[in-house]
């Protein structure tokens, strides 16, 4: 049966193609507008987002409003079948209001408020700044949200980072009063006790700081909470003048790789489908597939974070950027490969940053589809026509999705706790590259990944991966216990099921609510020197086939069996022969604990023989070589399949039927089916 999710616009319903577009920088250069729509034509780009830092051009003073150039853009787009994501201008205000309206700007951890400049350097509780952009937001919808080539919204740009001023102080003492209703249960919440915190009344209570209390970690878990609540409040703030206006045009924002401080879980709520800025490096690694796992990994969330729904690329780079340490130019292939795996992965799009380079300040020299040159003559503007070439001939894929049997939980609260806690290791305790490491191994075998977090629904899956769960808040850990009853097969490692929500330990041993499905009982933790390791020597005859040593470091658990089984040993130390890895038989169901950090060939053995042993489907049943992975998407009655090669070296794998179409060439795919270096084929099959 097909099932597709609907495309981003029903006005566009192909796979779409462009970039930021930033025309406010150019209305002195009527030559170089008109020349953007041709080349824009040439590069089979089709989207363009307008108007992300162009407050300063739409309202060069407060209530004087500029519209006149954007409705030219908008005409000259619409008579040249070229679609609009507009955005609103929030990301960097105006000179003169932060003039005005200096509550509009943050303040640091240091207690001072920052001077006017830069990007989001604005307070999301400030009453001022929230009503200038209604103002805005009111105007803009007004005018565009009907438009016929305006596609949908695109809110401010990267939401982030926190403000401390007693507006924001004062709305962190309220959102802690609607949570606890009391500071008896605030005080009980936070163990307020510790150090004679105790709270009486609601005023004492400031945001956490470098120069006042920080050593409360409950109190520092619930400040980020709010961080992310005032954030996505803002965002609603945001949206609200717009679905006002026209409820049906989609609303959007660009997230980030891997960012820490806003929950996105909470914060992706806000939207209508998700959009993400993604900048590979594989150039930059020794390990260049690992990067690409990585990102990957990231491509994985933000298509999960909306229970599959197709995302949107939202920035990439042609070729370089201009803020990483090193500015590595593209090699010949990646840049093709980089766009396509996203599209892999769960994107409808592969939008830049940026159309035209700037020809001053901080983005001169990041890179775009045109140059300084100002032609199409270029090496990377080639390299965006193949990519729009090869869009064109995927808008079947548009809406499809990814269906996996494998879930990794990656839980923004769990992460934050982690990295607060003082112990085991706090020189290196590593949560996202441990998350990393039990990712790559399914990459690499070409098995699809959902990332989700502790509150998903697990219903629809095999296996669940939870690597540190060392946060498991009210209900996960019966969740998890019923997942595994039921027939699941959990793996979880050392670190877990040691706080609540609260950041309070568990009472009466480790690893709490997951004692009891995993059937072991975690005694202590102990933390190794960097370069010093441990031996895990797996037990002869195990279930799961594993045979040899593998080295541990970092960190081992020393637990005791109570029903678990056994199946590798610690070789070394004072608790050498204590169980290294095991196996529980809960119902119909297996829970895997690994109880020490181990390096990558123990996760590539011990993974690989869990998905051969419960029969976890990969994408083409044959062995890959080292840095070629292959994706699926699918609607249920066609699988396309997206065969890529992360090596700057050409390679060939052999398929396991001679009934592939190729997407992009056309034809069959042969049998032995050749990659070039940093090469990509998309192949289509009848969906098993």
């Amino acid at each position: 049966m097909s099932k597709k999710f609907p495309p981003i616009s029903p006005k566009i319903p192909q796979m779409l193609h462009g970039a930021d577009y930033n025309p406010d920088q150019w209305l002195n250069h009527p030559e170089v507008l008109e020349e953007d729509i041709r080349l824009m034509k040439l590069s089979k780009s089709n989207v363009m987002s307008v108007g992300i830092f162009a407050w300063s051009a739409l309202e060069p003073e407060e209530g004087v409003f500029t519209f006149e150039w954007m409705d030219q853009l908008l005409e000259r787009f619409k008579a040249n079948g070229i679609y609009a994501m507009m955005a609103t201008p929030s990301g960097a205000r105006p000179a003169w209001l932060s003039q005005k309206y200096p509550e509009v700007l943050r303040v640091g951890q240091d207690g001072i408020r920052n001077l006017h400049g830069g990007r989001h350097n604005h307070c999301f509780t400030s009453p001022a700044y929230r009503e200038r952009i209604t103002i805005m937001n009111q105007k803009l919808a007004e005018r565009y949200a009907d438009h016929p080539n305006v596609i949908g919204w695109h809110i401010s740009n990267e939401v982030n980072g926190e403000c401390f001023c007693d507006l924001c102080t004062e709305a962190f003492r309220g959102w802690l009063k609607e949570k606890y209703g009391s500071l008896e249960a605030l005080n009980a919440a936070w163990w307020t006790t510790f150090w004679s915190h105790t709270y009486t009344d609601w005023n004492q209570i400031d945001a956490p700081t470098a120069r006042g209390e920080n050593a409360v970690h409950a109190m520092n878990l619930d400040w980020k909470r709010f961080s992310t609540h005032q954030a996505t409040d803002y965002c609603r703030a945001e949206i609200a003048p717009l679905r006002a206006v026209n409820p049906e045009l989609p609303v959007t924002t660009n997230l980030m790789y891997d960012y820490e401080p806003v929950d996105y879980w909470k914060f992706a709520e806000a939207f209508d489908f998700i959009s993400w800025d993604a900048y590979p490096t594989w150039h930059d690694a020794k390990d260049e597939s690992g990067l690409a796992a990585a990102y990957a990994f990231n491509h994985d969330f933000f298509r999960s974070v909306k229970g599959g729904k197709p995302f949107m690329l939202m920035e990439s780079t042609p070729s370089t950027t201009n803020w990483q340490p090193i500015s590595k130019l593209k090699r010949p292939g990646m840049h093709l490969l980089s766009s396509l795996q996203a599209i892999a992965h769960g994107s409808d799009t592969v939008q830049y940053f940026q159309w035209r380079k700037s020809r001053g300040s901080s983005e001169k020299f990041h890179g775009a589809v045109v140059d300084h040159v100002g032609n199409e003559h270029t090496r990377v503007f080639s390299d965006v026509t193949d990519v729009g070439n090869a869009l064109e001939k995927l808008t079947e894929v548009v809406g499809t999705s990814v269906r996996p049997q494998v879930a990794l939980i990656s839980d923004w609260e769990n992460r934050w706790a982690i990295k607060d806690a003082q112990g085991p290791r706090n020189s290196g305790i590593h949560y996202e590259e441990t998350i990393q490491s039990h990712y790559r191994p399914f990459w690499d075998l070409g098995i699809p990944v959902d990332i989700i977090n502790s509150e998903s629904e697990l219903d629809s899956y095999k296996v669940l991966v939870a690597p540190m769960l060392y946060m498991v808040r009210a209900g996960v850990g019966e969740r998890i216990e019923k997942f595994v009853e039921n027939g699941g097969i959990l793996i979880t490692t050392y670190w877990s099921g040691i706080v609540d929500e609260n950041d309070l330990t568990f009472l009466g041993g480790f690893p709490g609510p997951l004692r009891k499905t995993l059937g072991i009982w975690s005694e202590e933790i102990d933390s190794l020197y960097d370069g010093e390791t441990n031996r895990v020597v797996t037990t002869p005859g195990n279930v799961l086939g594993l045979s040899g040593e593998y080295e541990a470091h970092e960190l081992c658990d020393l637990i005791h069996l109570e029903g678990a089984e056994a199946l590798a040993h610690y070789g070394d130390d004072f608790y050498a022969g204590r169980p290294a890895l095991t196996v529980n038989r809960f119902g119909k169901g297996k829970a895997y604990y690994v109880a020490s950090r181990n390096k990558e060939a123990f996760n590539t053995d011990f993974i690989s023989a869990i998905a051969a042993q419960e029969g976890i489907e990969k994408v083409i049943n044959t062995t890959l070589p080292k840095g070629v992975t292959v994706q699926l998407r699918t609607d249920g009655e066609h699988d396309y399949v997206f065969v890529q090669n992360y090596n700057g070296a050409e390679v060939t794998i052999t398929l396991d039927s001679d009934s592939y179409e190729d997407m992009l060439e056309g034809g069959k795919a042969p049998v032995q089916l050749p990659l070039s270096a940093y090469g990509v084929r998309v192949l289509k099959r009848a969906a098993r």
